[in-house]
């Protein structure tokens, strides 16, 4: 990207995708990770300091450093225009994370900028920088499939947001932005094999109702031609077996691409006379199957993991734009070739009017930190129900309550910075911390998840609070004896040892009690049990280990009584620890009546939905030395000083082997959770919000 030998180059936005692109320019010659930059200089400064970089909180001072000659700009894409201007203006080459802009014209507003400063503008289509895409190419440049006639190109992948949250992402806000973030990778595909695309029809469907009552459609089929190769590209975001392939038919062969694995086979006809042509094909096709496989797992063994398909995808995109490759998958012309299709794709879908949105004015007393994710939806409006208008913290002013917006004011306050938070919390009777990170180190433990919560608990003293109800969770138990029953008086053990999720929530109660004692914050701390039911994911992992919608590991054998809760029944519950003065100070096991083991749950969701899954006990044992044989590498291979040295009691513990007595919760807060095992099924098993149909 740039003209000198040695690049260098910052991030704007420490999000998720951030450390893949960080990782990438690490792995590519000539490169240096100098700076990153983001709003929250904490994210910032978290990232910088795994790559010995140099952290912003703002894009003026990122430039103003002038330690940069090229930036990924890997921010909300409603920012993507406006930021890569700016830092184009400041004399940076950019690459824009996809999609780079809203429209073909924000697109075209970049590459002006771009051709007035002297500089270069790329998208980041990162599955064009697949080793087996370039394959692809060259078979088809050479010719080896004949002439091709038909394209499919697939992304079935489940969009967990549509089903569960958070609600307040730009990917929500409106149905074109889930096409806007989506069909990028596809069409990117499409334009670089084929040239411009011409839109004939775009059919959507399979919509689901999102809290508050706009709908969103699930799938996407788009039919394109390009010169004379018809193409059909298909987005299916509903719980479905992961397929996201390149299927290319022409006349000598046809190819297809898994880009999710990067894999790719190539099917041909022989010359061979009756049943040895079809037995030949098969033959073949199984070879190229089981090529495709030993070569992916060899990659993954010899690099430790470290060269994922989606890893490698962005580290060639990294090379193709650094290193001097074929970087024209990813010019600007290419990019508003893609964005010029999604123009004309919106043009074919009808808009429907957005339901009514409630008017009024909240005058909230109760505050629910991360409402609007599962459990703290499902507690807002539960709130609401109970006559109390709500403030809603989250990243940003947008919530899924358009339905009650008159009793919900969502704000947006980091909880990095205790002044904000003291100031929300003014006039609050109650608040709710429902707040977790999830973190790889106990040290970004400690500063991201027990930092978060003892700065919530400063302010809510310093606020005047009434009452701080803090939402640990269960998984900070031992949970590996099988004839242990676990109250509220039952201790974690040696906690210690124990994964860094779990250990953490210990610490934050820990920390917190000591305010409580100190200070005399009005805490209550509550465990809420594996929640399931009302809009929750399917893939709940207090159950097992995930492998895509249809299949999952256990942990252990499945037989044992699980510690299930339904949401409904656990926003009552969190209710009253709101409402009894006696909850203050005391802990809480909110654990529904036990009643279902883990293959009674599965067995159920066949019986109620017609829902096969492959289910597989998952041998705790061998969990546990797998687990120490990666820790070695880490530790040993790696040079990782803070990988956690794995225990069998922990491994154990993730099965919930032993049982819980919830009646300190009945008792003293009048909690009911449901009793009757066919209700608590009905109630649990709704297949719109399992499956989004």
């Amino acid at each position: 990207m740039s003209n000198t030998e040695h690049t260098r180059v910052g991030l704007i936005g420490a999000g998720y995708i951030a450390s893949w692109h960080g990782d990438a320019l690490r792995a590519t010659p000539g490169v240096e990770l100098t700076a990153i930059c983001d709003r929250s200089l904490p994210a910032a400064e978290g990232l910088a300091a795994a790559y010995s970089a140099r952290a912003f909180g703002s894009v003026e001072a990122f430039l103003q450093a002038g330690i940069c000659d090229a930036v990924h700009i890997l921010t909300p894409p409603d920012s993507h225009r406006d930021v890569a201007i700016q830092c184009l203006n400041g004399g940076l080459d950019v690459l824009v994370e996809k999609p780079v802009a809203l429209s073909a014209a924000d697109t075209a507003a970049i590459q002006t900028a771009a051709e007035a400063a002297g500089k270069r503008f790329f998208a980041g289509h990162n599955f064009l920088g697949l080793p087996r895409y370039s394959k692809l190419k060259h078979i088809v440049k050479n010719g080896e499939l004949g002439r091709i006639s038909g394209a499919t190109i697939n992304w079935s992948l489940p969009l967990a947001p549509l089903r569960s949250g958070p609600y307040g992402l730009w990917l929500l806000r409106e149905a074109k932005n889930l096409l806007l973030e989506l069909a990028p990778h596809p069409l990117s595909f499409a334009v670089d094999l084929f040239g411009d695309l011409n839109i004939q029809s775009v059919v959507t469907g399979q919509e689901i109702t999102l809290p508050g009552g706009e709908t969103r459609p699930q799938s996407w089929r788009i039919l394109a031609r390009a010169g004379e190769v018809d193409v059909t590209i298909q987005l299916s975001m509903v719980e479905t077996i992961d397929d996201r392939s390149v299927t290319l038919r022409g006349s000598a062969g046809m190819a297809r691409l898994d880009y999710a694995t990067d894999s790719l086979t190539v099917t041909r006809d022989n010359t061979s006379d009756l049943v040895i042509n079809p037995l030949r094909k098969s033959l073949r096709h199984a070879t190229s199957h089981a090529f495709e496989g030993i070569r992916n797992a060899a990659i993954q063994t010899l690099s430790l993991n470290r060269k994922s398909p989606y890893g490698q995808s962005f580290q060639g995109m990294a090379r193709a734009i650094y290193g001097g490759g074929d970087e024209a998958r990813f010019t600007a012309i290419s990019a508003q070739k893609v964005m010029q299709a999604i123009d004309d794709c919106l043009e074919h879908v009808p808009v429907h009017p957005a339901p009514s949105v409630k008017t009024g004015n909240p005058k909230p007393s109760v505050m629910v930190i991360g409402g609007t994710g599962y459990i703290g939806r499902n507690l807002t409006r539960a709130l609401v129900a109970k006559g109390h208008d709500v403030r809603v913290l989250s990243r940003g002013n947008h919530g899924p309550f358009p339905d009650i917006a008159d009793r919900v004011e969502t704000v947006a306050v980091s909880l990095s910075d205790q002044a904000a938070l003291t100031e929300a919390m003014q006039g609050m009777s109650a608040v709710f911390n429902l707040a977790k990170s999830m973190d790889n180190t106990w040290a970004d433990a400690l500063k991201n998840d027990v930092g978060t919560a003892l700065r919530v608990g400063e302010a809510a003293l310093e606020a005047g609070v009434g009452r701080l109800i803090y939402t640990g969770t269960i998984a900070s138990y031992d949970m590996s004896d099988p004839n242990a029953v676990i109250t509220e008086q039952t201790g974690f053990g040696d906690i210690e040892a124990r994964n860094i999720y779990a250990r953490s929530k210990a610490e934050c109660e820990a920390r917190l009690l000591d305010l409580h004692r100190e200070k005399g914050l009005p805490l209550v701390i509550a465990r809420p049990g594996i929640v399931i039911g009302g809009d929750g994911p399917l893939q709940h992992w207090g159950i097992g280990r995930w492998h895509g919608a249809g299949a999952v590991k256990l942990w252990g054998n499945g037989r044992n009584i699980l510690p299930f809760v339904l949401a409904d029944d656990l926003s009552d519950g969190l209710i009253a620890m709101m409402e009894r003065p006696e909850a203050i100070g005391q802990n809480f096991n909110l654990t529904g009546e036990p009643m279902l083991s883990a293959r009674d749950y599965f067995e159920a969701m066949h019986r109620h939905l017609n829902v096969q899954m492959q289910v597989t006990s998952g041998a705790l044992t061998a969990l546990w030395a797998a687990d120490g044989v990666k820790y070695a590498l880490k530790r040993y291979a790696l040079g990782r000083r803070d990988a956690v040295r794995p225990s069998l009691a922990d491994w154990k513990s993730r099965a919930h082997l032993s049982r819980f007595d919830n009646s300190q919760a009945k008792t003293l807060l009048g909690w009911t959770p449901e009793p009757n095992k066919d209700r608590f099924l009905n109630r649990a098993l709704d297949a719109k919000a399992l499956f989004g149909l």
